[in-house]
């Protein structure tokens, strides 16, 4: 039985598409790698961000407002004058308008209960204090309520000594803030020693959407370019190639059956078919005056 015969616009076509799909995938996989790490370093922007405002709040507090208030400390004690509690309340501020962000001093000995680190944020702690060459810095990704999350901690160190006056025996701290918090907690504290650990946690499924929309609109212009790059190709190819070869074609079968005076072919332009058509006619005149010098 005899093949089917297939066009050359049907291989050509699908050589091309063959290709494309090739090309389609790979480009997609690139793209999502590209764009999901993208998405990675805004959010970890955006956690540093948050981690140096947090770090000012505590700043401003221990230049500016504990100095206005060294009066009023000596009579009652006010957790706006510690850095901690400025920090935090800065940032659980922010968390009004952005309830999937948040912001801690996890310590393992804290002497506010709300800044007592929970069970992962011991083992970052650990990670902290244990591998301290690690930029002072320690990214991880974690499963939140909003889904997954970036989060990046730095070490809390006391390296001042005026902190000590407080933390280092209830006996020795101010009456007033053993009065306030107890004289159980945050207390033993050691100079240059890893207690707790700054954490900031950004949730990835904002800025995953925006790189998932953008793959996809992305991906949807390639479909776009290619469908309209393939229509072209495939009418050049029909009336630049086929049409003529179809004609170079007919004209080979009618000399093969004899007949020489047929249609003449188009020669013109200087490609290869044009050339080739030139050759054919030429062929097809020198049979034409052959024949009639042996029919004499």
């Amino acid at each position: 039985m005899k093949a089917p015969k297939i066009s050359l616009v049907t291989k050509f076509s699908f050589v091309i598409l063959l290709i494309f799909g090739v090309c389609f995938v790979a480009t997609a996989v690139i793209a999502q790698h590209l764009l999901e790490n993208e998405a990675r370093q805004e959010a970890l922007e955006n956690a540093r961000l948050l981690m140096d405002s947090s770090t000012a709040a505590s700043l401003y507090t221990v230049e500016q407002i504990v100095p206005l208030l060294e009066n009023q400390l000596k009579y009652k004690f006010l957790p706006q004058s510690i850095p901690f509690y400025a920090s935090t309340e800065n940032l659980n501020a922010l968390r009004r308008t952005n309830p999937d962000y948040s912001y801690k001093e996890a310590m393992l000995n804290p002497m506010n209960p709300r800044d007592r680190a929970s069970e992962w944020e011991e083992e970052v702690i650990v990670q902290l204090r244990d591998h301290p060459s690690a930029g002072g810095e320690f990214v991880g990704e974690r499963e939140s309520a909003a889904g997954p999350a970036l989060y990046i901690a730095r070490p809390i160190i006391v390296s001042d000594k005026t902190c000590l006056e407080c933390h280092s025996k209830a006996s020795e701290a101010p009456k007033t803030m053993v009065e306030a918090y107890g004289p159980d907690n945050g207390y033993n504290w050691k100079l240059n020693e890893v207690l707790g650990a700054q954490i900031v946690s950004i949730p990835m499924s904002a800025p995953q959407a925006r790189a998932h929309k953008i793959l996809v609109n992305f991906m949807v212009s390639i479909l776009v370019v290619f469908a309209l790059v393939y229509i072209a190709l495939n009418v050049m190819v029909r009336v630049l190639v086929t049409r003529r070869l179809i004609a170079l074609s007919r004209s080979a079968d009618e000399v093969s059956m004899g007949k020489l005076d047929g249609e003449a072919i188009d020669i013109r332009g200087q490609d290869e078919l044009s050339g080739l058509a030139q050759s054919f006619e030429r062929m097809r005149s020198s049979l034409a005056k052959a024949l009639k010098m042996l029919e004499k």
